[in-house]
């Protein structure tokens, strides 16, 4: 093997540590996020919220979830201040503790029916915490990965992290749905808090993962040259606030259809339909499972065929898949629940998923990379993912059928996939300016 070729493979298996890492810590913080969804959709209502009607029960709970989402911008510019000040490398640190510290405390909290009204004013802080933790882990941990890689291979590479939403979620339904086999009694004093308490151990073992990472050669390069940004949400909000509203919208459908099959849906099954929710929390581990190979496959195929091919394509087949999601939980049949998840949500939904994170990364400078992806992600997810349960609940109150609840997810698909499109020629026009850049400097003479 010739000196290159074995820098090459060395630098390769490089590549592939640091996205993993990266992904071990967006598997936790998925996990914190889809055990607390489903405690809210399951047992919070009545564990936090007894005083109210079912109804307002529900609308409370999905309150307090939405909370977290409302946070995840303050973590974006916070958290995003200071990896791009100081590095992504401490800063992924820094969230990963703060997110698990704040699950396990949740486990740990005591109900209304010890200590009244506090037990909801608990749980709301403790959600804020999580919400803001968040929104710094996301963006860090897609350019980790993303700034280590070869530019023909970073839709693949920056496509790793974001199989830890798939990660996180199959290990928080799997432990989810083990203590939803217990007696009902048991399941509502003790069995939910497990999967929170739960997280320390998580937290530990993302931990030793995380230690061991160096930080991104990329950012290191600004440190480097001192072009750092002295306040990066300024510049950002000044200068780079057009792909950051374009970032916003591109995950913005995909936002809407997440948490709806992940949450909402398990409630409405067992609910409206009579469906046990070992059935849908089932459906959604497989889904899980799926989702994984497609979320990479998304990404290499953005490298090999372009991100406007995939962009153009996923967010059709995810109107597909609402509908045939909706439907299928509709029937009330086990196999058809589970077929629609896999189908729907395993692989039309995720086929332009794993894509996102290199064409958001691709659309900002290095100095700014890491508030303005992250910013957008998160105020997506705040319209999308914080108030889409609300907006579920109203709406099939409202018109009683549950199909409103597709056609309104279908709209912001069909603005996702338009931002997505503009993005790609934003994230075009900006790589042709910096190779040009590089070509001139690398041209001119030594002084």
């Amino acid at each position: 093997m010739t000196q290159t070729s074995t820098t090459e493979v060395t630098d390769g298996k490089k590549v592939r540590k640091i996205a993993a890492a990266s992904m071990a810590g967006t598997a936790l913080e998925y996990y914190d996020f889809s055990i607390y969804g489903l405690a809210a959709a399951l047992v919070f209502p009545s564990l936090f919220f007894p005083e109210s009607s079912a109804f307002v029960g529900i609308l409370a709970s999905f309150g307090t979830l939405a909370i977290g989402y409302f946070a995840r911008p303050v973590g974006a510019i916070v958290f995003g201040h200071f990896g791009d000040k100081i590095g992504r490398k401490p800063v992924l640190v820094i969230t990963l503790v703060i997110m698990g510290v704040a699950s396990t405390l949740i486990g740990l909290l005591p109900t209304y029916a010890s200590v009244g009204a506090w037990a909801a004013v608990a749980l709301v802080g403790l959600r804020l915490v999580q919400g803001i933790a968040f929104g710094g882990e996301w963006g860090g941990a897609i350019l980790m990965a993303f700034e280590y890689a070869k530019p023909e291979r970073r839709g693949f590479f920056a496509s790793i992290p974001q199989v830890g939403p798939a990660v996180g979620t199959l290990l928080g339904n799997a432990v989810f749905l083990s203590v939803t086999l217990l007696p009902d009694e048991d399941f509502n004093t003790w069995g939910w808090r497990v999967p929170f308490v739960l997280s320390a151990v998580l937290v530990a073992l993302g931990l030793v993962v995380r230690l061991k990472i160096a930080e991104s050669p990329e950012f290191a390069v600004v440190k480097q040259e001192g072009t750092e940004v002295k306040v990066p949400i300024v510049v950002v909000l000044k200068d780079h606030l057009k792909p950051v509203l374009l970032v916003c919208g591109g995950f913005l459908g995909y936002g809407a259809f997440s948490i709806i099959a992940l949450t909402y849906l398990v409630g409405y099954a067992r609910n409206e339909q009579g469906v046990s929710s070992s059935v849908t929390l089932t459906a959604i581990l497989a889904t899980c499972v799926v989702q994984i190979p497609v979320i990479m496959l998304g990404g290499h195929f953005s490298d090999k065929y372009g991100r406007r091919l995939i962009m153009t394509i996923g967010p059709l087949a995810a109107i597909v898949a609402i509908f045939a999601l909706f439907w299928s939980v509709n029937t009330g049949n086990p196999w058809w629940i589970v077929t629609g998840y896999i189908v729907g949500m395993g692989v039309l939904f995720t086929s332009a998923y794993g894509a996102q994170p290199a064409l958001f990364a691709d659309s900002f400078q290095p100095s700014i990379r890491y508030t303005g992806m992250s910013l957008g992600y998160q105020m997506s997810n705040v319209i999308g993912s914080g108030l889409m349960p609300l907006v579920a609940t109203l709406l099939l109150k409202g018109t009683g059928t549950s199909y409103s609840i597709a056609v309104a997810i279908a709209l912001t698909l069909v603005i996702s996939m338009v931002c997505l499109l503009k993005l790609v020629r934003i994230s075009t026009n900006l790589s042709a300016t910096v190779n040009t850049q590089n070509t001139t400097s690398a041209a001119q003479p030594a002084s």
